[in-house]
This record gives structure tokens, C-alpha cells and sequence, in this order.
């Protein structure tokens, strides 16, 4: 490769790093449900195998399977879980930037312009924000941009040789070692390359003389994909249903819940469209022929397909749309074939690919330069939208380049990281931030952490009496100055009725309370501590002091109402 075809892509990689040192915060501490995979990953390293709490059996909470085990042999090595974690996704969106920019570039033949300003709508998108908050998802959609790029050469290759299509194959189990859901996006990318290889009209299927080579080509391309998710794939299955006792990750018991979740469904088609809106215009191009619309419907069955594949599961825990990013990369890679041919003037003008070579020479100077400049608007207007979507994280950000604000959570748990080591309990709901940097072993009592909790209907008593946790905590909707209505609407809610689970447990068995933190008495964090362990009186004591205990949807120092009772 040229110095001069290495230039864009590298100045294209410059722009992120600048992009990220000016505009990304990396000063935050993890998201809440970030912190969790980082727990994992770090008992991983450290030769415990894939456990929640020390000692105790396997459990697969972090369902960033392959990402957590990539992170966890970074920390092997002696990098630090944080930098570990984030340096992962941070190369992983890099990479993915690149990619963007060079399908469109050498698989599609795209202008340069074009190849650029979809590397950069990619690049100043939402992926380094979920860096920054330590999740793995720039790790999951750089995996589904291998395998779709390598789908699109396979709709490419008339005869597509074998290595191809086991590297398709390979790369589209990755996807799905990552998350789950991968397998489900894999598949549909499956079903794209075999719909785009099919001729033209059922007619040609008996007329044209190579049919015979086509149903050999592409029954070739699914018997090589279904042997490598069906014996390595299979094998990962088997593996993990003897290591876990369950065949599938144990958040999928608690977010499943047997049956379709209309809300997660509607929220992952919004979600996609405005993390994609852009391109829609594209897409809606796609069908002016017979041949495009072919196209753009093979392109759509892994967007649309992925995004109504939520409806499987709750919404919980989408922070930022992350769940349905891996799509931002596959719409940039696919967008400019749809538009390829339309009109003489517009974005299809740039090379001669796509327009008329002799136009420019048709307009006049002043036609040239005004066409230069829209384009150039259109440009920037794209990548700014794109860079907008960072102001949507979450619903309580302070602005558009701070996600989110001082977490008393964050400090808690460094407060209680002075007790490691001594075998104490935390039963708590917030499951990420409190037990990874205190280190204790921890209770998740809403269950995507705990087995038993997740496959049994819930938090009991019974089970809490079986740890007698040092420290109960936990986060609902009531204080000492609005006690809780434990009317029967009320206890079907399932967080309320885990919390008062909770709270009658505390009280029953005499745990003091120590804090009732909140920025107002209807949104609270419960602290109760069991009063008969050695340093039961010292971390009452501190707790109670606890003067910077911040709320994390607003970062204001929090009351504590426990010492207002009425």
C-alpha cells in the first residue's frame, strides 16, 4: 500500500485519538452495571475461574463472555482491571473505525469522501463513550463488522474459495462468544449473503446453466457456518452448561421472564433508528430498482432482524443504546452501495464511480464551488448528529460530555474496601460499583449475579438468613420521611417487593440503621449494618459521618434522612 492511500486512514485514526483527548471524559469512574463484568474479570485473572464471590461456584453474570476473558488475560499480564478493560474497547473502536473505511473504500469502490465521513460518523459516535464507562461494547461491534465485512466479500466472490467462508464462520461464532445475541445477528448476516447470491428471478434458477454452481456455492457457505456453530459453538455450549449448570447466561432467567417485552422491542427499533437515522435516506433509495431493492432488503435483514431481537429480553441495563450499537458500524459499511447511480449531482458525485465524469465540466465555476460547499455541510451536519448521540446516554446526564455525575456508590465501596479480606457480606441491589471496589463477597439480590435468586423467583428471607450479610443496602423509592405503601399493587412490583424483603429482614433480625441517603425522600439508598461483628460500631460510625456521599443522577451531596426520622 501507497504512502498516499495510508494518508486518509491514518489522518482518519489522528482525528479519533484528538477527538477523544479533547472530548471524551476518561476521568469517570465505571458505569454501575460496567463494574460488574470488571469484578469477573478480575477473579478470572487472579485463578479463581468465572465466579461472582470467592469460593463459591461459577456463575455467568458477565454475558461479554469472550470480552471478559480478553480483559481478564490483559490483567494476567499485570495491566490494571480499568486500563485493561478500557483499553480493549478503546483499540477495538479503532480498528472498527478503520474498517468502516476501508469496505467502503475497497469493497464498494467509494469515493474517498464518502469512505471518510462514515469512518468518521463511526468515530465521534457513541463508542468511546462506552469506553470511558468501561463497557465492552466497542469489543462486540468491532466482532460484527469483521463478520459482516467478511459477508459482504462473500457476496462478492462468484466462487467463494473454502477459506473464506470458514473465516465468516469463525468470525460470526466470535460475535456470538461475545455476547449471546450474537449468534442471533451472525445468523441473519448468514442469510443476507445466501439472499444476495440468489440470481435475479425464480426464472433464471431453471433456465441459466450455472444455477447447479450457485446452490453448490451457497449450500457450501451454510454447511461450513452451521459445522463451525455446531462443533466448536456446540462445544463452548456443552462446556458451559457443565461448568455454569445452566445452558444459558444467568441474566437471560432474570430479563427473559418466559415470555415477549413489547417495551425492550419498541425501545430497540428507536434506539436503532436514531443511532442510524442518517443513513434511512439510503435505505429508502434502496428500492427504486428491482436490483437495488434486492440489495437493500439482504442489507436490512441484520439491522432490522438484530433490533427486534430484544424484545426477548427486558431493557434493563441499556445504557446509551448499547445493546443495538453493534448496528452502527454494518449500516455505515452498507449505506453507499444503495445510493450508487442516483442523479448526476448530490452525494453520488464525488468519483467516477458514481456520476458522470463529464459533469463538472458542464458547470459553471460558481455551480462548482456551491455544490463543494453543501457537500462539505452535508458532511459535517452527519458527524455532528453523529457526535450528538453522546448527549442521550442517560436520561439524568449533566451534559453532553459527562455522562454521568459523582457516584456515592463509588465512594462506599473504597470506604468499605478497608474491611477486605475479613469475610464479610454485602447483600445489596446495586451490584456493581459497592461489591467491586470494596471487595466483599456480595449478595445481588435482584439476580443477575446469583443463581439461586434468578432461577427461583426472587429474594427471600430464608436465603438472606443463610449469608447474615453484614451490611443490607439497597435502592427504592421511599425514606423514614415517606415510609413505603405496602398496598397489593405495590407488592407485585418486583424491585418494591425485594426491598421490603430486605427491609423487614434488617429489622426483624436488628441491624441498625445507618444512613438513608438521597437527594430527596422519595429516591433513597438504604444502609443497614448487623450489630455483633467486630467492626459492626466503626463502620456504623463512618457510614453515618459519610459527608460526600454524592447521587449519582444528579451529583449533589446527598441527605441522609436517617438522621431526621420523625
Amino acid at each position: 500500500m501507497t504512502l498516499k492511500k495510508l494518508l486518509l486512514p491514518t489522518l482518519l485514526i489522528a482525528f479519533t485519538l484528538l477527538y477523544a483527548w479533547r472530548f471524551v471524559d476518561f476521568t469517570i469512574p465505571p458505569f454501575e452495571d460496567a463494574a460488574m463484568l470488571m469484578r469477573y474479570a478480575q477473579h478470572l485473572a487472579e485463578g479463581y475461574g468465572i465466579v461472582w464471590n470467592i469460593g463459591e461456584p461459577p456463575v455467568d453474570g458477565a454475558t461479554d463472555f469472550l470480552f471478559m476473558a480478553a480483559s481478564a488475560a490483559l490483567i494476567k499480564i499485570g495491566i490494571p482491571v480499568g486500563r485493561a478493560v478500557r483499553g480493549l474497547g478503546f483499540a477495538s473502536h479503532l480498528v472498527t473505525v478503520l474498517l468502516v473505511y476501508f469496505v467502503n473504500r475497497r469493497i464498494h469502490k467509494a469515493p474517498f469522501s464518502l469512505s471518510i465521513f462514515s469512518g468518521l460518523y463511526l468515530a465521534v459516535g457513541t463508542g468511546l463513550a462506552y469506553v470511558a464507562a468501561y463497557f465492552g461494547t466497542p469489543f462486540f461491534a468491532l466482532a460484527a463488522a469483521s463478520t459482516w465485512t467478511l459477508g459482504l466479500l462473500l457476496i462478492q466472490k462468484e466462487n467463494p474459495p473454502f477459506g473464506l467462508s470458514l473465516l465468516f464462520a469463525l468470525s460470526g461464532l466470535a460475535t456470538g462468544l461475545i455476547r449471546p445475541e450474537g449468534v442471533i445477528l451472525a445468523s441473519l448476516m448468514l442469510v443476507s449473503v445466501v439472499v444476495m447470491r440468489a440470481p435475479a428471478s425464480p426464472l433464471s434458477l431453471w433456465e441459466r446453466a450455472r444455477v447447479r454452481g450457485w446452490v453448490r456455492e451457497n449450500l457450501s457457505i451454510i454447511i461450513i457456518f452451521a459445522s463451525v456453530f455446531l462443533l466448536l459453538g456446540g462445544a463452548y455450549f456443552l462446556w458451559r452448561w457443565n461448568y455454569f449448570g445452566y445452558p444459558l447466561p444467568n441474566p437471560f432467567y432474570k430479563k427473559g421472564g418466559g415470555g415477549l417485552h413489547w417495551d425492550s422491542f419498541n425501545n430497540s427499533l428507536l434506539n436503532t433508528l436514531r443511532l442510524c437515522a442518517p443513513f434511512v435516506i439510503a435505505f429508502i433509495l434502496g428500492f427504486r430498482s428491482r436490483e437495488t431493492t434486492k440489495q437493500t432488503i439482504a442489507y436490512l435483514i441484520p439491522v432490522i432482524g438484530f433490533a427486534m431481537s430484544f424484545a426477548l429480553i427486558s431493557d434493563e441495563m441499556n445504557y446509551g443504546a448499547r445493546f443495538q450499537y453493534a448496528l452502527v458500524p454494518i449500516v455505515a459499511m452498507s449505506w453507499i452501495p444503495l445510493v450508487r447511480g442516483v442523479g448526476r449531482v448530490g452525494l453520488d458525485a464525488f468519483s467516477s464511480p458514481y456520476r458522470d465524469p463529464s459533469w463538472p465540466q458542464q458547470l459553471s465555476g460558481r455551480e462548482r464551488s456551491v455544490y463543494l460547499v453543501a457537500a462539505i455541510a452535508a458532511g459535517v451536519g452527519l458527524v455532528y448528529y453523529s457526535w450528538f448521540q453522546n448527549c442521550f446516554l442517560a436520561s439524568y446526564q449533566p451534559s453532553c460530555r459527562q455522562p454521568y455525575s459523582a457516584d456515592g456508590r463509588y465512594d462506599m465501596g473504597k470506604l468499605l474496601s478497608e474491611y477486605r479480606g475479613k469475610g464479610y457480606v454485602i447483600a445489596t441491589t446495586e451490584a456493581g460499583l459497592l461489591p467491586y471496589y470494596s471487595g466483599w463477597t456480595a449478595i445481588d439480590t435482584w439476580g443477575l449475579n446469583d443463581q439461586f435468586i434468578a432461577h427461583n423467583g426472587g429474594l427471600t428471607a430464608g436465603y438472606l438468613d443463610k449469608y447474615k450479610p453484614h451490611i443490607i443496602m439497597f435502592h427504592d423509592y421511599y425514606s423514614p420521611l415517606v415510609p413505603p405503601k405496602l398496598t397489593e399493587a405495590n407488592l407485585a412490583q418486583p424491585w418494591f417487593r425485594m426491598t421490603i424483603t430486605m427491609k423487614e429482614y434488617a429489622e426483624a433480625n436488628g441491624y441498625i440503621l445507618a444512613a438513608v441517603f438521597g437527594d430527596s425522600p422519595y429516591d433513597t439508598h438504604y444502609y443497614y449494618v448487623r450489630p455483633d461483628f467486630d467492626d459492626s460500631e466503626r463502620i456504623v460510625e463512618q457510614i453515618s459521618k459519610m459527608k460526600k456521599y454524592f447521587w449519582f443522577t444528579t451529583g449533589k451531596k446527598t441527605i441522609n434522612y436517617a438522621e431526621i426520622q420523625p
